[in-house]
C-alpha cells in the first residue's frame, strides 16, 4: 500500500521470517556462530532458545541459506507429535517412505541412509523448530537418535529451536541424559535501545529503492519502550507508523505520528494481544513445567504401584507352585502307604523235581523196610524242625539227621589199648 510512496520495493516490516532482513545484532551474531560451530564441528545437540518473536526462525533461515551444499537437511516445524509420529516425520523429510514400516525397520532404514550420506561425504542435519512443544517421550526419542554414530563422530547433527519453555523442560531430572549431550546452548536476549534503532533503519535500508526513510532516535526509543525490544512487536509498531504517515501524506516519521499509531494499536487491542501472548507464554512455561513435574510424579507413583503389584503376583505364583509340589508329595506318600497295606499275592510254588529212577527205587525199598516210619512221616508236612530225628522229603526219601552218640566215660588208658592192640573202634551211626 505505502511501498511506492516511500520508494520501497516491498514492506520492510513484514512478519514473515525473511533471512535477507536479518539484523546482525550482538545476540544474533553469537547465536549464528554457535550454530555454525555445532554443524561444522559435529557437536551433536545444539539448542537455541528465545522469546516469542525474538527472530529465532529468521536466524535459522539465514543459517540454512549459508550452509554448504554437501549438507542434507531435514526440518520439522510441526512438533505436536507423539514419538512414533515424530520418527515418521523425520524419515519422511529425509525421503524415506514410512508406510507400513515398523519402528525398528524405520530406525534401520534411517541408519542405512545416514551411513550412505557419510560415505558420500555429506553431513546430515536435523532441525526441529518450535521444539518446546515436544513431549518428554518425544524428547527422549530425539536423544535416542543421537546414538546413531560412528567410532569418531555422530551420523546426524540435531538443532532444536524453541521458546524458553524448552530450556525449562531440559532442566527436569528425567531429561538429564539429553541435557548432558547438549554441547551448544544459547538464549537470545531482546534488543536494547541502540539495537532497536539500528534494527528499524537496517530493514528500511534493505527495502529502499531510492533514498531510504529513517526513523529518528526519539521515535525508536518510544518503539523500544513499547515493544520491550522484541523484533516482532517492533515490526508491528514500525509498520503502523509508516501506514499512518502515508495516510496523512508525510514522508518523514515523527514522534506525533508514531504516538497516533500506538494509540490506534492500543484501541484495536493489537499491542495488548502481543503483550498478553508474551505473558501467557511466560506463565505457560511455569505452568507447563509444574504440570509436567506433577504428571511425572504421578507416573512414578503408578510405576511403583505396578512394580509392587507385579512382585505380589510373583510371590503368589511361587506360593501356589510350592503348594502344588507339596500336594504331589503328599499324594505320593499316600500311594506308597496304601501299597504297603495291601495284601500281597501268594508266591508261585517251585516245580517239584522228579528224582531219578534209581533214587525212586531206593526210596521204595526203604519204604518197604520201614513202613511204619514212612506212614507216620507222610501224615505231617514235609518240613521238619530242628528237633526231629527223621523226616520225609517231597520226593519221598527218608532222611535222618546225624546225631552223635552220647559219650560214655571210659578209662582213657584202656581205650587206647583197645584201639592200638585189638584195633577196636566205636561203631558209627548215620543215615
Amino acid at each position: 500500500m505505502y511501498e511506492k510512496y516511500f520508494q520501497l520495493r516491498e514492506r520492510p516490516f513484514a512478519l514473515s521470517p525473511d533471512p535477507e532482513y536479518l539484523y546482525p545484532s550482538r545476540g544474533h551474531q553469537e547465536a549464528l556462530s554457535y550454530l555454525r560451530y555445532g554443524v561444522e564441528g559435529h557437536a551433536g545437540f545444539v539448542v537455541i532458545t528465545g522469546e516469542i518473536g525474538s527472530g529465532k526462525t529468521t536466524m535459522l533461515q539465514a543459517l540454512l541459506g549459508r550452509l554448504d551444499r554437501n549438507i542434507t537437511v531435514a526440518r520439522l516445524v510441526n512438533t505436536m507429535l507423539d514419538p512414533r509420529e515424530l520418527l515418521e516425520a523425520i524419515v519422511l523429510d529425509f525421503g524415506i517412505d514410512p508406510t507400513g514400516l515398523s519402528k525398528p525397520v524405520m530406525l534401520q532404514r534411517l541408519a542405512e541412509f545416514l551411513v550412505q550420506q557419510r560415505q558420500a561425504g555429506r553431513l546430515t542435519l536435523l532441525v526441529i523448530d518450535e521444539a518446546q512443544n515436544l513431549s518428554l517421550p518425544a524428547l527422549e526419542e530425539i536423544r535416542m537418535l543421537s546414538n546413531l554414530e560412528t567410532e569418531k563422530s555422530k551420523l546426524i547433527q540435531i538443532i532444536m529451536i524453541g521458546q524458553p519453555e524448552l530450556r525449562e523442560k531440559l532442566t527436569l531430572p528425567q531429561l538429564t541424559q539429553l541435557r548432558q549431550r547438549i554441547t551448544v546452548s544459547y538464549h537470545l536476549q531482546p534488543l536494547d535501545a541502540d539495537e532497536t534503532a539500528n534494527y528499524i533503519n537496517h530493514r528500511l535500508k534493505r527495502a529502499a529503492i531510492g533514498t531510504p526513510v529513517t526513523f529518528p532516535r526519539d521515535v525508536t526509543d518510544v518503539i523500544h519502550a513499547r515493544s520491550r525490544g522484541v523484533p516482532r512487536i517492533i515490526n508491528v509498531i514500525a509498520d503502523a507508523a509508516l501506514l499512518f504517515a502515508y495516510g496523512i501524506d508525510r514522508r518523514d516519521i515523527d514522534l506525533a505520528t508514531t504516538q497516533e499509531a500506538l494509540e490506534e494499536l492500543d484501541a484495536t487491542g493489537v499491542l495488548a494481544s502481543y503483550q498478553r501472548e508474551g505473558e501467557e507464554a511466560a506463565h505457560a512455561v511455569t505452568v507447563s513445567v509444574a504440570e509436567t513435574e506433577e504428571a511425572l510424579r504421578l507416573a512414578d507413583e503408578m510405576r511403583r504401584r505396578e512394580q509392587a503389584l507385579q512382585a505380589r503376583e510373583r510371590e503368589l505364583a511361587e506360593r501356589e507352585q510350592a503348594v502344588q509340589v507339596q500336594q504331589r508329595v503328599v499324594e505320593e506318600e499316600a500311594r506308597l502307604l496304601a501299597a504297603r497295606r495291601a495284601p500281597r499275592p501268594p508266591l508261585p510254588s517251585a516245580p517239584v523235581a522228579q528224582p531219578p529212577i534209581a533214587a525212586q527205587r531206593s526210596a521204595a525199598s526203604a519204604n518197604l523196610a520201614a513202613p511204619a516210619v514212612s506212614a507216620v512221616a507222610t501224615m505231617h508236612p514235609p518240613v521238619a524242625t530242628q528237633t526231629a530225628a527223621a523226616y520225609v522229603t517231597p520226593s519221598g526219601v527218608r532222611v535222618q539227621r546225624f546225631q552223635p552218640p552220647p559219650r560214655r566215660r571210659r578209662h582213657g588208658w584202656w581205650d587206647r589199648v583197645r584201639r592200638i592192640v585189638f584195633r577196636v573202634t566205636e561203631p558209627e551211626t548215620g543215615a
